[in-house]
């Protein structure tokens, strides 16, 4: 099970979070939320280099300023939130690794994901809101189980310490990571790291439950 830590603000928080291992850290590049990094280089941040993947999130940015923010802070993979193209995916998957988001109810149209197949790496699915992200609210992941595709996929919305085993038990071939966020800060952007190796340490009890053969 992968884990991605989203809305990371503050470089010293992203240090700390990085030494538990996530396999993903999110920088939001949205004006509108409150975890919003900026657009012009943070010098520490652009210079953090870390073993997690840096993740630059970002809602329908035109493909040059992303392109640039991909360069500026030298990201390993880019969030999609907003109703980008399949095109618009595909051309950024030749630099970075892509994860399209989708907001998801019991009325979502899976059917809606087949042009984003071979265009992305992974789609996330939120909970479907008024606004993009940071609801805290958590869908029904049972929908999750009319997906048919093979681009795995990430959960997210709302999860905490407190459903973390409720959503671990869903049991979905495509089911790849999960997405941690508002249930795990002190503040918007700087995350509460006792909180996080709790879920870590849950998360990771749980894979190893599952050994391969």
């Amino acid at each position: 099970m992968k884990i991605k830590v989203c809305g990371m603000k503050y470089p010293d928080n992203m240090v700390a979070v990085a030494a538990l291992q996530p396999d993903y850290l999110g920088l939001i590049f949205y004006p509108h939320s409150p975890r919003f990094v900026g657009y012009e280089p943070n010098e520490a941040l652009t210079e953090l280099r870390l073993p997690a993947k840096k993740t630059g999130v970002f809602v329908d940015k035109d493909f040059s300023t992303i392109k640039s923010l991909i360069q500026k802070y030298h990201l390993d993979a880019v969030q999609l939130h907003g109703s980008e193209s399949a095109e618009t995916c595909a051309a950024l998957r030749k630099t970075v690794e892509v994860i399209k988001a989708f907001g998801v109810d019991e009325h979502f149209d899976f059917n809606l994901l087949k042009a984003y197949e071979n265009k992305v790496d992974y789609f996330l699915f939120d909970t479907k809101t008024t606004v993009y992200g940071g609801s805290g609210n958590s869908f029904d992941w049972r929908v999750l189980e009319n997906y048919t595709l093979n681009v795995p996929f990430f959960i997210s919305g709302g999860l905490g310490n407190e459903n973390l085993s409720s959503v671990l038990e869903f049991k979905h071939p495509a089911f790849y990571g999960l997405d941690l966020n508002s249930k795990f800060e002190d503040e918007p952007g700087l995350k509460n790291i006792k909180k996080l190796e709790e879920a870590f340490a849950l998360i990771k009890a749980q894979d190893q439950s599952f050994p391969s053969i």
